[in-house]
């Protein structure tokens, strides 16, 4: 390889673009006279091959060699070579195919510096490279010897002289330079190795595995707290079934007891009105006793009077029949006053009513056997007088001695047929009496069997009423021990309300926390026309499924790559209207629903890769998440044609086999491609948008969810607790009211 050609345009004295050709094989002299530029041409050789000592070159600085420093309005310097190449023996190692090689050096006022090879940049160690493969080593210290180092080469001793023909003829210092940088370089890397072999030891491995386990904790949680809300969901239900059951039979039992009431109201009306007729007869039978204490009896005295034993037996009979009816009157007087106070204490005691009604009810029935034996005594009295009656009266014959036989038998004449006329009155008398005697006994027995009825179904009664209390008083009870199971007092009850509002508030904080962190999640835009439905923009792909696990996160995540962002829209149309006036914030893909349409795994494919690692050991990507099924085209969209394995070795015995070669993903984000190679997963301790996404998603909203539903069932509770503390207070009201009634009418009866 020997010089052909070169060109020098700006470098020195040269100025203007020279070019000097026809340069000999055998070239190795200048000449020219002073001042014509020789040492210039040798200086641009030197320049081209890289010196890097510029003194060499009579130079302090690349400046320097632009013509006039660049003061001239010259401010680059370029000089090339043209070498000839056509003796391959000694071609460059690399180029043996050209004939011919043009290498170019440039440098530009203000230190820019470029190496062309071929018209091709080229960095400067390439450039040297390929002068040190053919001996060109112009950094050497005797490549190039100078006027004043002549004198010193010629003086050398014999073994610097075979030392410096071993050094140009082997050159052997470019390797040992390049040997040097490679171990250098190498003790570098090792160094970094050791450094990052420990940095994984001591720091990656130990947080990975604690990761690990943090993992499989956290996953350990979250079943943990499905099965905890599945659970309450169940004894909330349940509570809430036996409540409903609970107050549907009490309201069943105030249903019963109101018809009692009802049944006992009705049967008190009767009562009074029976009370009424009887009192209606009292006062028949009072005015039937004042008409025998009327003008009769006096006129029965009187004629009695005419005769003493007559007089004197049948007085003490009236007196003692007229006695008993005064009795008799007297205690129907207090029978009214006791019916007006029971009918005052009635209308607070209803039960104690019918027993009170029933003690009248028996005065009633021994004021009339009184009567009646008062009648009979009267009558027995009564029969006693006529006998004596027709007796000849004694008395009369008082003044029988001045009187004729004939005045007294027609005056006792007159006196018998007085008599008789007033025992028939008296017997006529008796005989209407005896009639109403004997309507009052039917009355009576009337009375008495309704009395009878009264007392059994107030036994009947007071044997309901006091199952009753029983009842009520184990309701009350049982109320009393569900409140102190509930929470305790209000205070408490309180307390956790506000612990549960506070944590539902810092819920709800976080939440609007994570929608300003992961901002692609959503998207904000404006109505592109008026009325516009926005039921037709259906959202990020992210926010349109659901994890079957949170396990499959990192996968899908990996799997699924930008389109994840995407916005789906139901038509083309609606995405178009939406680029062009939906003021959108960033830019983003449309996925419109009618167009889009994904590769899809055939079933014998995959059924191929389940036979060969285990069908638990893959899966279609799509399999591993939920959507609703018009969603179908854009999720084969996204996920379609991708496998999904739990390990490397799996992934990789998958992706690559003959009969499967599709794109795998691992759990941990590993990609296996077999158009492609292998793709490392994302950094161990990043999380991935759809892990924190569906966890927030599953456990901010889910959790919020909880706490919203724990903090409706504490105010259901606190409502169940005070309607319990009310119904007690009525239960407890209803056990004392009822318990007066039955002491009161036990204390009556």
């Amino acid at each position: 390889m020997h010089i052909r050609s070169m060109v020098i345009d700006g470098f020195k004295s040269y100025c203007q673009r020279t070019e000097i050709p026809g340069f000999d094989v055998q070239f190795n002299a200048i000449t020219g006279l002073n001042g014509s530029g020789k040492s210039n041409i040798l200086d641009a050789i030197c320049f081209l091959l890289g010196i890097t000592n510029l003194s060499q070159v009579r130079a302090t600085n690349l400046q320097e060699l632009v013509y006039k420093s660049g003061q001239a309005g010259i401010t680059k310097a370029t000089v090339s070579i043209v070498f000839d190449n056509t003796d391959k023996s000694t071609s460059p190692y690399g180029y043996e195919q050209f004939d011919e090689l043009t290498i170019t050096r440039q440098i530009v006022v203000g230190g820019k510096n470029k190496y062309l090879i071929n018209g091709t940049n080229a960095t400067n160690t390439r450039v040297q490279d390929l002068f040190h493969s053919v001996q060109l080593n112009v950094n050497n210290p005797h490549f190039l010897i100078m006027q004043g180092r002549i004198t010193k080469v010629l003086n050398m001793k014999p073994p610097e002289v075979v030392h410096f023909f071993q050094e140009e003829a082997a050159s052997t210092k470019l390797y040992e330079t390049k040997k040097e940088a490679a171990l250098k370089t190498i003790e570098k890397k090792d160094s970094k190795l050791r450094e990052i072999d420990r940095v994984l030891r001591e720091d990656i491995t130990p947080t990975i595995r604690k990761l690990r386990e943090e993992r499989s904790s956290y996953l350990e949680y979250q079943k943990v707290v499905r099965e905890i809300e599945h659970l309450t969901k169940f004894t909330v239900a349940y509570d809430f079934t036996c409540l409903e059951e609970a107050t549907q039979r009490t309201k069943n039992d105030l249903l019963k007891l109101e018809s009692q009431v009802n049944e006992e109201k009705r049967r008190v009306e009767q009562l009074n009105e029976e009370k009424a007729k009887l009192e209606q007869n009292l006062r028949e039978l009072a005015e039937e006793h004042t008409k025998l204490q009327g003008p009769a009896l006096e006129e029965a005295e009187a004629i009695m009077s005419t005769c003493q034993k007559a007089e004197a037996v049948a007085s003490g009979a009236s007196s003692r029949a007229a006695e008993n009816l005064k009795s008799t009157h007297r205690r129907l007087q207090a029978l009214r006053t006791q019916f007006k106070d029971l009918n005052k204490q009635f209308t607070d005691k209803q039960l104690a009513a019918e027993v009170a009604a029933g003690v009248e009810f028996q005065e009633l029935e021994k004021a009339a056997q009184q009567a009646m034996e008062d009648l009979t005594i009267a009558q027995a009295n009564l029969e006693a007088s006529k006998l004596e009656l027709t007796q000849p009266p004694q008395a009369c014959l008082v003044d029988g001695a001045s009187a004729s036989l004939a005045e007294q038998a027609r005056l006792a004449e007159g006196h018998r047929l007085a008599l008789e006329t007033e025992v028939r009155q008296l017997e006529m008398r008796e005989r209407h009496l005896g009639e109403e005697v004997r309507q009052a006994e039917r009355e009576l027995a009337k009375a008495t069997g309704a009395m009878k009825q009264s007392e059994s179904t107030h036994d009947a009664k007071r044997r309901q009423l006091t199952s009753r209390i029983d009842q009520l008083s184990k309701q009350l009870n049982k109320l009393k021990a569900e409140d102190e199971a509930a929470g305790g007092d209000e205070n408490t009850m309180t307390e956790r309300y506000n612990q549960v509002t506070r944590t539902v508030r810092d819920l709800q904080a976080k939440n609007d926390e994570f929608a300003r962190q992961f901002n692609q999640l959503t998207v904000e835009y404006a109505d592109p026309q008026p009325n516009f439905d926005r039921r037709r923009v259906l959202g990020v792909v992210a926010k349109l499924f659901d994890l079957m696990d949170l396990k499959y996160a990192t996968a899908i995540e990996v799997a699924a790559g930008g389109k994840l962002y995407n916005l789906a829209v139901d038509t083309e149309k609606t995405g178009k209207l939406l680029l062009e006036r939906g003021q959108l914030r960033r830019r983003i893909t449309m996925l419109p629903l009618n167009q889009i349409r994904g590769p899809s795994i055939p079933p014998e494919v995959l059924d191929r890769a389940q036979r060969l690692v285990g069908a638990q050991n893959v899966a279609s990507a799509i399999s591993l998440i939920r959507f609703p099924p018009h969603l179908q085209p854009v999720m084969d969209y996204v996920f379609g044609g991708l496998l999904v394995c739990p390990t490397l070795d799996i992934a990789r015995k998958v992706a690559f086999h003959p009969g499967i070669e599709r794109r795998t993903v691992t759990f941990d984000g590993d990609v296996f491609d077999p158009q492609v190679t292998l793709t490392l997963p994302p950094d161990p301790t990043f999380q991935s948008h759809v892990c924190r996404g569906s966890f927030f998603q599953s456990s901010s909203t889910t959790t919020i969810f909880v706490r919203r539903n724990y903090l409706d069932s504490l105010r259901y509770d606190a409502f169940v607790t005070q309607d319990r503390r009310d119904n007690s207070i009525v239960h407890a009201d209803d056990v004392h009211l009822v318990s007066q009634s039955v002491v009161g009418a036990g204390a009556m009866t």
